[in-house]
């Protein structure tokens, strides 16, 4: 078993709180001292009560699932004897209602963009495998309902 923690640490700072006028800028504090400006989303929460240049959770969530279904893939692929070179995503995530009729992040869709190097590089089918394996294997994909997608952007050269 493991043990992760995060602490969110936010002050009123002097916002009118009863009136809902208060600021949602928050820090996301990290074990090695990592610290990240937090806020609600400005499609959420407006401008200036949401601070846009901040992460927000619906963006933590798609990073989330993407950064560990590319640590996955790496380490497959690595296992399998395939030199990734590069590897770019660039994931999205749809709100809506879900079947409930909440508000629900309901699809993550990534969409890696791997390049490999070396005489040895996947086969298209390869590639497919590598990441429906990476996917088995996410341990933040494991522990959600939304539907998530891998679409690949291209296949091996």
């Amino acid at each position: 078993m493991s043990r992760y923690t995060a602490e969110v640490l936010w002050l009123r700072n002097g916002g009118d709180f009863l009136g809902n006028g208060y600021s949602r800028r928050h820090l996301l504090l990290f074990d090695g001292g990592l610290q990240v400006p937090g806020s609600s989303s400005p499609q959420v929460v407006p401008v200036p009560l949401s601070d846009a240049s901040a992460l927000d959770p619906e963006e933590a969530f798609v990073a989330s699932l993407s950064s560990c279904h590319m640590l996955w893939f790496l380490s497959v692929a690595a296992r399998r004897g395939f030199c990734v070179e590069r590897y770019f995503d660039a994931a999205s995530g749809l709100m809506q209602r879900n079947a409930d009729g909440k508000i629900a992040m309901t699809l993550v869709t990534l969409r890696p963009d791997v390049e490999f190097s070396g005489s040895v590089r996947p086969t298209r089918g390869e590639l497919d495998q590598m990441h429906h394996a990476a996917h088995d294997a996410c341990f933040i994909a494991n522990s959600v309902k939304t539907e998530i997608r891998c679409e690949p952007v291209h296949g091996p050269d």
